[in-house]
């Protein structure tokens, strides 16, 4: 007995850090951009064609991972995950030594395999070593704030790392990659060597096949198309941020060729993951006193008003934030940036609850179908790769300039997801049996 619950306890340990390589590496995604930008001297849309791979992967393998982790078991759907996760980044670590922009993308889009796996499996993992109840509860929340907290980091550190954006190359962050096939070859081993406890799978006889499906429920396919909207803006956000913060050409932190930008930029991104992760522990305070349509429509409410005022506001106007240098004044201080930029940050707040809130309404009523409507979303999560394409393809028609005018794209998708809250979550299908 004691050596299963020590083997529960490093399987957790593990399943957590997995649960931050999912943020790890899908964050890493957005910062290589800018790597792949002036490496291979491609344009802002093209240089985003990593998080395009990385996410679109969801839409190829997001259907297919539910059934596999019904037909296999979570701790060998694991094991797949973590392998194809070791090759996606190992891949992407060899293009840096090819400096090839081509097989960047292969490893981009496999890592998108895994990442998609590991969020299907880690879930009700974590949950089953918790037993299940209160404490497997306690550790999916514990596993989302390590996975909030890697994102922010992933963030930081490639900033740190890059020396001039300008003369970036892969291989600058190559520590960051080499870290991350060390957690995927440990985390390979420890879970295949350790018990992991399955959940009873009951093969049930079809008396009848139903003529209906999630898709049958209005509300449902306008929440799905929410979460599309949802991730895209959750990425974009910060994507463009990012590279508008760094921009040589720009200088909108008002450097005067000094150097520093990088970390800047990548610190000022961090934090709007980090007030993610605030807005998330807010959330799950208030979230049995406050209903998900309230929450999602005052978050979007507010998140339109922070994203209108960092558009329209003068970029010369600049506010102090905390971040991360890499200077000679020392690793940690305060720095100018404009206060468009402290406006985007802010919408991390809201962003960080909408997953949740789209979610409670699209599968309210849905019964039976519910399994199925939760692969379906998997499969959406595409859109953190297409809105941010579209977002940089804004900036590249406009000269490269428009980057605050790419944010209308964001508007469009927050007040998408006001709509949905106000109307279109209304479940007007009721008389479906469900």
């Amino acid at each position: 007995m004691n050596t299963k619950k020590q083997n529960n306890i490093l399987a957790i340990i593990v399943m957590i850090f997995l649960f931050g390589m999912i943020s790890f590496v899908t964050n890493l995604a957005s910062p290589m951009g800018d790597i792949l930008k002036f490496q291979f001297g491609v344009s802002n849309w093209m240089g985003t064609l990593g998080v395009f791979a990385n996410f679109i992967a969801y839409a190829v393998m997001g259907y297919p991972a539910g059934n596999l982790l019904q037909k296999l078991g979570y701790k060998k759907t694991a094991l797949i995950a973590i392998a194809v996760g070791f090759i996606g980044v190992g891949i992407q670590t060899l293009s840096g030594s090819f400096e090839s922009f081509g097989v960047y993308l292969l490893g981009a889009f496999i890592a998108g395999f895994s990442m998609c796996l590991l969020n299907t499996v880690v879930n009700p993992m974590l949950n089953g070593l918790g037993g299940g109840g209160n404490k497997g509860n306690q550790l999916i929340q514990i596993g989302g704030s390590f996975n909030s907290l890697c994102g922010t980091a992933v963030i930081i550190l490639t900033g740190i790392l890059i020396p001039e954006i300008t003369k970036a190359q892969i291989s600058h962050v190559f520590p960051l990659m080499y870290a991350a096939l060390a957690i995927f070859a440990f985390a390979f081993f420890v879970i295949l060597l350790t018990a992991i406890p399955e959940k009873e799978r009951q093969v049930q006889a079809v008396a009848e096949k139903s003529k209906y499906s999630p898709l049958s429920f209005r509300h449902f396919v306008l929440g799905a198309i929410g979460i599309f909207v949802y991730v895209g803006v959750e990425v974009g956000i910060p994507n463009v941020l990012n590279k508008w913060l760094q921009n040589p050409n720009l200088d909108v932190l008002q450097l005067g060729g000094l150097g520093g930008a990088e970390a800047i930029a990548g610190s000022v991104a961090a934090t709007y993951w980090f007030l993610m992760l605030i807005g998330r522990l807010v959330g799950a305070v208030i979230g049995s006193k406050v209903s998900a349509k309230a929450m999602l429509s005052v978050t979007c409410v507010i998140g339109l008003a922070l994203t209108f005022a960092g558009i329209f506001a003068p970029a010369s106007i600049m506010v102090s934030l905390p971040v991360f240098k890499s200077s000679a004044e020392g690793l940690f201080g305060l720095a100018n940036v404009p206060v468009n930029a402290a406006l985007f940050v802010l919408v991390g707040l809201c962003t960080s609850v909408m997953w949740g809130g789209i979610f409670n309404l699209a599968v309210e009523g849905l019964g039976k179908y519910t399994e199925k409507a939760s692969g379906i979303f998997m499969v959406m999560v595409c859109g953190g790769g297409i809105l941010p394409l579209l977002q940089n393809g804004i900036i590249d028609m406009t000269g490269g300039t428009g980057y605050l005018a790419s944010y209308w794209v964001v508007i469009a998708g927050l007040a998408y997801m006001l709509y949905y809250a106000l109307i279109g979550s209304k479940n007007v299908n009721k008389d479906i049996a469900v």
